[in-house]
């Protein structure tokens, strides 16, 4: 699968509306009128909501660069037409991302890793967390790295200074990589469709510490991870990836963790890569996923 980024010059365009006869002949016309070369397209009409979905990559056709200004005040006619929510991004802007951690580092890790050899499209401009165990792993990536505290009775401050980091930098995406702190319903709300969060899949059956213990001594058979977008619903936001590996009665619960560990990173980088993509729209209570 093509990274928009692998392109010079690309521009993505994502929609959402109802969906009706005549836009992606409109959208395509459009782009050709404009002398732009789609490179990549994808469409979905979901009959069950009645919406439509559409995400398109395109470069010039010519020697000329594509100017930006210009397709957006000239596409916003036929958004209008069709009632679009519709947005246009540059293949090089990386998404401004604050990631959260708390004392298991293994999805933190994975993530500064994959971005540092450009295999996720974002750009990590801070790391936060309410134990200072990955300090030093952060600092020697170069990152920023903010320890906040938290109690049950600064519980709401410690949020609060959380909330200002993401205002301060000015972030576009917010990573739960195992922050193990339930965010208040107004946090939530602050980024809608930018807050990815990553479980195991036991929930709701094996709650609170130790679910790989849990699931051990009822002898699961399949475990896996879940990675959604985050929303007052808790664990039950909109999904973006899941995974599954089986598992057997001779393996011990630390042999569970490992796996569930490896789980957790591979699903909650696929997610963070297809969201930095633009890849991901959201529909009602579930996600669109071009992968």
């Amino acid at each position: 699968m093509p990274s928009p980024a692998d392109f010079p010059d690309c521009y993505v365009l994502t929609i959402r509306c109802p969906d009706a006869v005549g836009i992606v002949a409109a959208v395509s016309t459009f782009l050709a009128n404009h002398d732009a070369f789609i490179t990549e397209s994808a469409h979905l009409g979901d009959p069950d909501t009645a919406r439509f979905f559409m995400r398109t990559v395109f470069r010039s056709a010519t020697n000329e660069p594509l100017p930006r200004d210009t397709i957006e005040t000239r596409f916003a006619d036929i958004a209008d037409r069709f009632s679009m929510e519709w947005a246009l991004f540059d293949s090089t802007e990386k998404v401004r991302t604050i990631i959260a951690v708390s004392k298991f580092g293994h999805c933190l890790n994975d993530l500064l890793h994959r971005v540092q050899i450009g295999a996720i499209p974002i750009d990590v401009i801070a790391v936060v967390s309410n134990h200072e165990a990955f300090k030093e792993l952060v600092e020697w990536h170069d990152i920023p790295f903010y320890y906040l505290p938290t109690t049950s009775d600064t519980r709401t401050e410690q949020e609060k200074k959380f909330a200002a980091l993401i205002e301060d930098f000015d972030a576009d995406l917010v990573i739960l990589a195992r922050y193990m702190q339930i965010l208040s319903d107004s946090f939530c709300r602050r980024l809608p469709g930018r807050i990815i969060n990553i479980h195991h899949s036991f929930l709701p059956g094996f709650k609170g510490a130790n679910p790989y213990h849990q699931a051990h001594a009822r002898g699961v058979k399949i475990i896996g991870a879940t990675a959604h977008y985050v929303t007052t619903d808790l664990d039950e936001g909109p999904i973006i990836e899941q995974a599954v590996e089986r598992v057997d009665h001779t393996m011990t619960p630390s042999d569970l963790i490992h796996l569930g560990r490896d789980t957790e990173s591979a699903v909650l980088s696929r997610a963070v890569r297809w969201h930095g993509e633009r890849r991901v729209l959201l529909n009602g209570t579930k996600t669109v996923v071009f992968r």
